[in-house]
């Protein structure tokens, strides 16, 4: 999905459109108004600040998703151990939030 198709859809969710290539938009909604080239740019900054937000989120999981962290936890139990907790705290460490 473009930038501009996401922004559109966030600006209008339910508007009908048609956008050829990254510039060239047919506006066939009859309810609502097409938005301007600068409120369609403007969700786009918006938009892409909100996905670099949560960039460590992102990244976090990749690392949580390594770990067989059910077993993990029952090890845990029936150890009196804290492996599970020390390598979830050793992800948010190394993986801090922005």
């Amino acid at each position: 999905m473009t930038d501009k198709v996401a922004a559109l859809q966030a600006l209008t969710p339910s508007a009908q459109w048609v956008l050829r290539g990254d510039s060239d938009l047919e506006w066939l909604d009859t309810e609502q108004d097409q938005p301007t080239d600068s409120a369609i740019q403007a969700k786009i900054i918006e938009l892409q600040s909100q996905y670099d937000a949560q960039s460590y989120a992102r990244s976090r999981k990749v690392e949580y998703d390594k770990l067989n962290q059910d077993e993990m936890r029952y090890d845990d139990l029936v150890n009196s151990t804290t492996t599970w907790q020390d390598a979830i705290a050793a992800i948010k460490t190394s993986i801090p939030k922005g």
